[in-house]
Order: C-alpha cells, then structure tokens, then sequence
C-alpha cells in the first residue's frame, strides 16, 4: 500500500515538523514510548474481542507488529485494564472489494468490536466511489448479519487531491454516508496529526513511524474506548 498512503498524505495537505500531536496525542506518545516491552495482560476465555479488518496502516508496513497501531491499541487496552484481544487484519494494497471478499471468512471467529479501515486505495486508482460505497455497505450489512452484537465502527480514509476537488469531496462524504445507512460509528480520519508530518513517519514519508502509529492509535482510542467498555461489561 506504498502508493496508496502516499495519496492519503497528499489529501491530508502539506504538513511540517512544526505541526505535531495536541497534548492529548504527545501525552499517549510519551506514555508509550519506554523502551522496554511489556508483556501484554494474561487474557482467557472471557476476553472480548477487536477485529480490525484493514490495509499496510492496520497490517504496519515497516514496524515490527507491536508498533503498529492495533499493537499499541493492544497495549493501551492492557493498561486500562481491559480484557480484550485485538486481532490485526490488514492486508497491503487492499481495495474495499478485496476487504469485502475476505469479510465472511474473518468473521467466523469472535468479534466484539469490529474496526472497517479500507477504501484508500479505492480512492488513490480513482475507482467508481458508487462501487466503493456498495463494497462498504455490503461489508457494514454481512458484519451486522453475521455478529449482531458487536459495535461496528468505519474509519474515515481520504482520497488524493490529484483527482480533483469533485471526486475528494463525495468520496470524503462517502464515509459518514456508509456509516449512518450501516449503522455503524465513524471513525475520524485515521491519519489526522500523522499524515505529512516528518517526524511521525517513515523514510518513505508515507508510513507512520513507531511514534506516528502511536498517535494513530489515540485517534482510534477515542472512539473505541467506551465500546470497550461496554463489552467487557457484558
């Protein structure tokens, strides 16, 4: 998904080092940046479970899996005291259509909370937004049908500006469209504070860095906290 993250940070604009986390994101950076690694909390049977089905970002191109997003979700979760697993479900390249195809084989397993991050490579080839959105629908419809109980949650994703401002604006408001016909919450732009900011990326100037995927994770962590908290509740 090299290219295709090089078009979401092209959506985001041009950013400097100088634009860094807000003191809520600096403060999760900080607090995760210890150079030991813990081992995560012992979870058994009644641990619920996350389900992130995504692209490189969910899958962390370029980091070892416990810097990835999901991974500091993981560990964010332990040290909050939840009993969760979070399962990592990316695959580089994606397009919603692949993550469609895969949906019904990955929800033969437990999911409690299910995290939909896909579609940014629809947007980078310029692919028909109508069929993104009926690929979306249908992976909101089959998640709902086959885990009923489970909080489903769409991650906003942008398209390049190359494309025009025509295409970027209805495939940014394809999003919160999906979510309120899937009944599902939305998810602010997974890459807000990351996307072209030096500092919080890779080489590439693509990928987030370990202390990008930091701040990815506290974007992600507000809306899935309080599902958290709900289904370890149950």
């Amino acid at each position: 998904m090299t290219l295709c993250l090089l078009g979401v940070a092209l959506a985001c604009g041009k950013r400097d080092s100088r634009n860094l986390p807000n003191d809520g994101q600096q403060a999760v950076v900080d607090s995760l940046s210890d150079s030991t690694r813990p081992q995560p909390a012992r979870r058994d049977s009644t641990s619920a479970t996350v389900l992130i089905v995504g692209t490189s970002l969910t899958a962390g191109l370029g980091l070892d899996p416990y810097d990835a997003y999901p991974g500091v979700l993981q560990r964010m979760a332990d040290s909050a005291g939840y009993r969760v697993d979070v399962v990592a479900a990316g695959v580089s390249g994606e397009t919603s259509a692949g993550a469609l195809r895969r949906i019904d084989w990955l929800l033969q397993k437990p999911a409690d909370v299910i995290v939909v991050e896909t579609g940014a490579n629809d947007g980078l080839r310029g692919l028909d937004i109508d069929s993104t959105r009926t690929n979306l629908l249908e992976i909101m419809r089959r998640s709902a049908a086959l885990k009923p109980n489970a909080r489903l949650f769409l991650v906003q994703m942008e398209a390049p500006p190359n494309l025009g401002p025509r295409y970027t604006t209805s495939f940014r408001a394809m999003f919160p469209e999906v979510a309120r016909e899937g009944h599902a919450e939305l998810i602010p732009f997974l890459l807000d504070g990351v996307a072209g900011v030096p500092d919080l990326n890779q080489p590439d100037g693509i990928h987030p860095n370990e202390r990008g995927s930091m701040v990815v994770a506290a974007n992600v962590w507000r809306a899935l906290e309080p599902a958290l908290r709900q289904v370890t509740s149950r």
